[in-house]
């Protein structure tokens, strides 16, 4: 775990500085206090980041559940919620012990890579606000429809218009462009400079700009307003510090919309954890397999321990892991390392961390966000050809138009229904041979497994056959033949004495020619 700890520890740096905005804007989104949402971050990187068995995945707060989370606060209570995340973590240990894992291996690569391509849209598109000091709303809320009953397309006209009026944040936004410079210039020039420049990562160097920035501007016409900054809550001592806990009231444990809520907490976590796992090995440069059953445990665990002291529920999240792959992360010291900044920092330092201007981050995020969503991603998912291009293009845009879930749904669904057109169209199903020979003979061979989703395929090359001529069905390659097509060549043996069709069957016992019974033929020779 420590081999790696030059590379671990200035990743675990950048993830710190992405996850902290999220964690509180996640919370606010989801209409829970804000130190629910920073436990949640420092569970997740201390606790769910030693139990798992990932190398570069980062859990904490996800967006994903904002929407699930803030109705059930709105419909439980607080406390009463947290049973339900209680609830939801020993749920989750449960689907790992009975080996639910393999689900996220059933999803394409089409709509695991649009996912990420969405995801890194979304960055891009929910920073250009916060770049320019314009948007008040809470950070790391990723849906379409925001809290405010704004959408995305409303929040972006709005920062064009003002830009072109003038009305923006001149200090927010020249320190996001001085920001945005130096990860540049950091990433592409000095990280190939010295080790200096890989062991200090660009983002450090330009969070500290950002708070000498604030510093020296305070008393200018530059000067960023608390709304622009980063705000952690700031207890007034060691007791305050402790009152910001909140307890699960076991007293309604017997409640039925309370395990309700838990359950639909484990599934969606779930769901969202293991696809970002499937997500996060592809983006892995050293390609490290997740065990996922391992995985479901850690986050059952992590949820467990953050309902009891009043957290958020968690999952691995793509945003912070992208991120620290992109820092150079090889170990989950980095996920490890990440939250005990986390939970230093909301102790010791947290008057230095409200100076951070939101703009800095969100020039982190835009670097991010584009190494997510790449040009060179949309032009090799075109190249692999429509059944690659179509889920994945119809997945980015459920996702940054609806919300990350609903996205996948579409494209997985889009996914299904090519898989269906093309088992329609195989014709690996059905080999056709000798049909425009003068003889009359035809050959079709069935493959290996043949399914209901191939009956049309079937129906339409058996109506083709001609009058008067011989069909020899080869059948030895073949070892699951669904009924629906044994019940097709029945009605066909009809057909065929009407329209004077010699059928010859060819199976691994031998040949016979037009058999009484086709159910009778398959059973005898086991398919």
């Amino acid at each position: 775990m420590f081999k790696h700890l030059k590379k671990d520890l200035p990743a675990s740096i950048v993830v710190f500085f992405v996850a902290l905005p999220l964690c509180l804007g996640i919370a606010l989104a989801s209409g829970a206090p804000l130190f629910s949402g920073l436990i949640a971050g420092i569970v997740g990187g201390i606790v769910v980041g030693s139990l798992s068995g990932s190398s570069i995945g980062v859990s904490g707060p996800a967006a994903g559940l904002a929407a699930i989370v803030l109705a059930a606060i709105t419909s439980l209570g607080y406390e009463n919620f947290l049973v339900a995340v209680v609830i939801g973590g020993v749920i989750q240990i449960l689907f790992g012990v009975l080996r639910l894992g393999i689900i996220g291996y059933f999803f394409p690569s089409s709509v695991i890579k649009g996912m990420l391509t969405g995801i890194g849209i979304i960055i891009i598109l929910k920073e250009i606000p916060y770049f320019f000091g314009m948007d008040k709303d809470p950070q790391g809320d990723f849906a379409f429809l925001q809290v405010d009953g704004k959408n995305t397309i409303t929040e972006l006209l709005n920062a064009l218009n003002a830009l072109i009026s003038g009305n923006f944040n001149v200090g927010a936004t020249l320190i996001a462009l001085i920001s945005l410079g130096i990860l540049i210039l950091w990433s592409n020039v000095l990280s190939k400079k010295g080790k200096f420049f890989q062991l200090v990562q660009g983002p450090l160097v330009a969070v500290v700009v950002g708070v000498v920035f604030y510093i020296l501007t305070k008393d200018g016409s530059m000067h960023l307003s608390a709304d622009h900054l980063v705000a952690v809550p700031v207890p007034d001592g060691f007791d305050s510090f402790l009152s910001q806990f909140s307890f699960p009231n076991f007293g309604v444990i017997g409640k039925a919309e309370i395990w309700v809520t838990g359950f639909t907490i484990a599934l969606v976590a779930s769901l969202e954890t293991l696809l970002c796992v499937e997500a996060t090995d592809k983006l892995d440069p050293h390609k490290n397999v997740t065990p996922t059953n391992r995985e479901l445990l850690a986050q059952g665990t992590g949820n467990f321990i953050s309902g009891m002291i009043g957290g958020l529920p968690i999952t691995q999240v793509i945003v912070r892991s992208s991120a620290n792959i992109q820092s150079g992360g090889r170990t989950k010291m980095s996920a490890i390392i990440h939250g005990f900044f986390l939970l230093t920092s909301v102790i010791i330092i947290p008057k230095i961390l409200n100076m951070i201007p939101l703009s800095v981050l969100a020039a982190v995020l835009f670097i991010v966000g584009y190494k997510l969503a790449k040009p060179s991603t949309f032009k090799q998912m075109f190249s692999l050809g429509w059944k690659q291009w179509l889920p994945f293009i119809v997945t980015i845009l459920g996702i940054v138009f609806s919300d990350l879930l609903k996205g996948i749904g579409l494209g997985l669904a889009v996914g299904i229904v090519i898989i269906l057109i093309k088992s329609y169209q195989n014709s690996h199903f059905l080999h056709k041979e000798g049909e425009d020979v003068d003889d009359g003979k035809i050959k079709m061979t069935l493959a290996e497994e043949v399914t209901f989703f191939n009956k049309g395929a079937i129906l339409k090359e058996l109506d083709k056959v001609p009058s008067n001529s011989f069909l020899e069905l080869d059948v030895r390659k073949t070892r699951y033949l669904d009924n629906d097509i044994i019940e097709i060549l029945e009605d066909f043996a009809l057909k065929a004495k009407e329209r004077n069709i010699d059928i010859n069957l060819v199976s691994a016992s031998g040949e016979t020619k037009n058999p009484d019974s086709y159910i009778e033929f398959f059973k005898l020779n086991k398919i």
